[in-house]
């Protein structure tokens, strides 16, 4: 949910896409010199971290177009193009952000995103207009009182020198799997309201997709708490100029004290600071925990700016209505927002349609976001149609029911208020807390009866 008027533009493709990248790796020291390929997941961010303090763009020429990050001490860093669509992705090891607002970019770049992207790695994602590569990538030392300064000179190439280049790049050997890879479906109906969906994939430690939980021990019910976006990906902004990954962390944070205060629920959230968290991650993380009830936090973002009110979403291969479908296709571009290289990945991450198994999760969902809209719309303003569907990712987890909620419109600048004051967020957090009870006795009366 990208407001498109911000700095950081639009969401991207679906992260269904899969078409071609082009890496191309660079390693730089501080002394000028290549020190191989540098692994950012398997750096450790110095006990100082560095700091950028500055993005600025140039035209070098009609094709050419320099950026230039202001640093504050030496990191290395590894800088590597993709497309479908077009981006300039560069990895630093975990640093700080001091970078003060840019009102314009320049040359071939259309807009960037900044943030941590895993533990020990921070990424810049730079939008480009086209097919570009990395003519050159240096360093230039402190001078006087300029710090450190690391340079990109982005030329502008034609599709086919781009194709040509990929064609070059050795193709990764398959990563192992202990479970056979999920069946191809039949393609997805033509229909405008048909959106895909992505299955979860298995990963380490995580249950594989049609595999039963096991037995539940007596004690609290587990709730999963999933703060939308987060590190390089920041969602929608406010009028305020606040991200939406704050303002869900910061709801996430108020419903799991009033959870726990019950003394009903175990909570655990996807993310607990500001970092970005894949889709198929934020579901692994539910069914590693065995939750009982996941909950999607959100805020979105439109052109007309007076309208207000919060919205429950559940699954569904076809949407609701045009809106719904335009949401879920942007909610589930998440990994490309995030500079994710999805050319090798691996057939589970092929169009899945819900299988049969799937269909009283989806029922359970269902149920719980009616009781969730009939406590909420007594504390706060609702949407007209407050309950829709439509093929979110991250509502997949085949055995979980998943709600999404959008908490409201960040582009109203009386809602972005409302969603930035605690006591908001509080009087909303016991709506939801109040609802998820209700949900649990039905099922608890639905078990004995």
């Amino acid at each position: 949910m990208w407001n498109s008027a911000a700095r950081f533009g639009r969401h991207l493709l679906a992260a269904s896409l899969f078409g071609a990248a082009l890496l191309v790796t660079l390693t730089v020291t501080f002394s000028g010199t290549t020190s191989g390929v540098f692994s950012s997941a398997a750096a450790a961010p110095a006990a100082t971290a560095a700091t950028v303090t500055g993005v600025r763009f140039g035209d070098r020429s009609k094709t050419l177009t320099r950026v230039v990050l202001d640093l504050s001490d030496k990191v290395q860093f590894s800088v590597f193009t993709l497309s479908d669509p077009y981006r300039v992705v560069v990895d630093l090891p975990e640093i700080a952000w001091d970078i003060p607002k840019i009102s314009s970019v320049a040359g071939v770049v259309k807009q960037f995103r900044y943030g941590l992207f895993k533990a020990g790695n921070s990424r810049l994602v730079f939008d480009v207009e086209g097919p570009v590569t990395v003519k050159k990538a240096f360093v230039l030392e402190s001078n006087g009182g300029s710090g450190p300064r690391l340079v990109l000179d982005l030329e502008k190439v034609s599709p086919a020198a781009f194709l040509k280049a990929q064609k070059s790049r050795p193709r990764p050997p398959p990563a192992p799997s202990a479970s056979p890879p999920l069946p191809t479906a039949p393609p997805p109906s033509s229909s405008a309201g048909d959106v895909a969906l992505l299955p979860l994939a298995p990963g380490s430690g995580d249950l594989a997709p049609g595999t039963p939980k096991p037995p539940r021990k007596p004690g609290k019910r587990t709730i999963v708490l999933d703060p939308g976006h987060g590190g390089v990906d920041p969602g929608a902004t406010g009028k305020s100029g606040r991200f939406e990954k704050a303002i869900t962390l910061a709801m996430a944070k108020e419903l799991k004290k009033k959870f726990e205060a019950t003394g009903r629920y175990r909570v655990v959230l996807t993310r607990n600071r500001d970092i970005f968290i894949r889709l198929r991650g934020r579901l692994a993380k539910a069914r590693q925990a065995d939750g009982d009830l996941f909950i999607s936090l959100h805020a979105d973002s439109i052109k007309n700016r007076s309208i207000r009110g919060l919205s429950v979403y559940t699954l569904s291969e076809t949407a609701s209505d045009k809106e719904a479908a335009a949401l879920a296709k942007s909610e589930n571009k998440s990994d490309v927002i995030a500079g994710i290289d999805l050319t090798y990945e691996t057939p589970e991450v092929t169009n899945i349609l819900i299988d049969l198994a799937q269909r009283e999760t989806m029922n359970l969902s269902a149920h719980f976001a009616n009781l969730l809209i009939t406590d909420i719309r007594r504390k706060v303003k609702v949407l007209h149609k407050t309950h829709r569907f439509a093929g979110f990712a991250v509502l997949k987890a085949p055995d979980i029911p998943s709600v999404l909620v959008e908490l409201g419109y960040l582009s109203n600048a009386g809602e972005e208020r409302l969603l930035r004051d605690p006591k908001y967020r509080g009087k909303l957090g016991a709506a939801i807390v109040a609802a998820v009870d209700k949900f649990f006795a039905w099922k608890d009366n639905m078990r004995r009866s």
